[in-house]
């Protein structure tokens, strides 16, 4: 038990740690099928030997509608700037960008997001009838024992793996704590330091899958 890893809980709270606003896109419809007629993909898992599942496209958002997402959070978080990083060698910045991805596809991964790259992140809903089981979850550790532990990569931590100090543990060790329903043009904002994945995912038609645009800032 004394090499099992350890990390700090924090509840997540709304208003703090995350932040939902629903019908948020005023031009959803528009934005959704935008995405959905993407013909520009680049392949993820289990296509190809990325770790990140389905499929992805860059700018799903137009700069007009980016502008927005932008103040929103600026306005809850109260940060005074947000920025982006950009792209490292053999290493792509996925802010804006839209992911479809099926049940076939991936399951929950329940991971942080690189500390230099990333403070905030979130997701807009964009698949028009959801799954409400397939939203966003938060996760904290379960030990052998059957306690809980922790959820939260610390500071002096780049990511979770470092902080666990293994690659990565199996599914079976990490309990949801909550989870944000999948609602049709909902957004959903987070800390990227707690453990958190998508919940589930669903349908095995291109037309069915689950379309999300993806975001991720400094502050």
């Amino acid at each position: 038990m004394s090499s099992w890893p350890t990390l700090t809980y924090r509840r997540p709270k709304l208003g703090r740690d995350y932040w939902v606003q629903d019908d948020f896109l005023p031009n959803v419809d528009e934005v959704s099928r935008r995405c959905y007629d993407r013909d520009d993909w680049e392949l993820g898992a289990p296509h190809t030997k990325q770790v990140w599942p389905g499929r992805r496209a860059a700018q799903a958002l137009a700069p007009d509608e980016l502008k927005g997402v932008d103040a929103w959070v600026s306005k809850v978080t109260n940060a005074r700037r947000l920025w982006v990083e950009p792209p490292t060698e053999g290493r792509a910045n996925y802010h804006n960008y839209a992911q479809l991805v099926g049940m076939n596809e991936s399951g929950p991964r329940p991971h942080t997001d690189l500390r230099r790259e990333c403070r905030y992140a979130a997701v807009i809903y964009l698949t028009p009838k959801p799954d409400p089981k397939a939203g966003t979850s938060f996760y904290r550790l379960r030990c052998p024992d059957g306690t809980l532990g922790g959820n939260l990569c610390g500071p002096q931590h780049a990511d979770l793996s470092e902080a666990l100090g293994v690659s990565s543990l199996p599914f079976a060790a990490w309990v949801e704590d909550m989870r944000v329903d999948n609602r049709f043009n909902r957004i959903v904002l987070y800390r990227g330091d707690l453990v958190h994945s998508a919940s589930a995912y669903f349908g095995l038609d291109y037309s069915d899958k689950r379309m999300t645009a993806t975001f991720f800032w400094m502050a």
